[in-house]
């Protein structure tokens, strides 16, 4: 019996040329489709038909720290877009030590995030929406336990 063993560390997140860093504890990445695969469809007569979405757009969230040097580079890249619309960027997301992958060529900042104040270190979430986004999400730990 093998033991798995997961890194957050290994996780890698680019958005465009930054290299995202400086995560708050706890979930820092998720990311997902706008839309189900297929649609069900079920008859009065009880039979069931599905439609397929064509609809590939999706959103990820990035949860940083307050003191994160990317809150800035992310916050220039939202100003850019923001002034001349030029703050649409390729988004790639990678688990170094398994195989979820994730992809999107058009990516950009929806607005900045709220800012919060208090005693300790707080969150900044980053939403970014995607244009098509192919995600795989595989298992971790490719150099296999023990």
């Amino acid at each position: 019996m093998s033991v798995k063993t997961y890194d957050p560390a290994q996780i890698v997140c680019t958005l465009g040329a930054i290299i995202v860093s400086g995560y708050q504890d706890g979930e820092f990445v998720k990311a997902g489709r706008d839309a189900d695969t297929f649609t069900k469809y079920a008859g009065t007569d009880g039979e069931i038909s599905r439609s397929r979405t064509r609809n590939k757009s999706g959103r990820v969230t990035f949860t940083l720290a307050q003191t994160s040097a990317s809150n800035d580079a992310l916050a220039a890249l939202a100003l850019l877009d923001e002034l001349s619309g030029r703050g649409v960027v390729p988004l790639m997301i990678k688990d170094l030590s398994g195989t979820t992958r994730v992809a999107a060529g058009a990516a950009w900042v929806v607005k900045p995030p709220e800012a919060a104040f208090g005693k300790e270190i707080g969150p900044r979430e980053w939403v970014i929406d995607t244009g098509p986004v192919e995600i795989f999400n595989g298992g971790s730990d490719l150099l296999g336990g023990i």
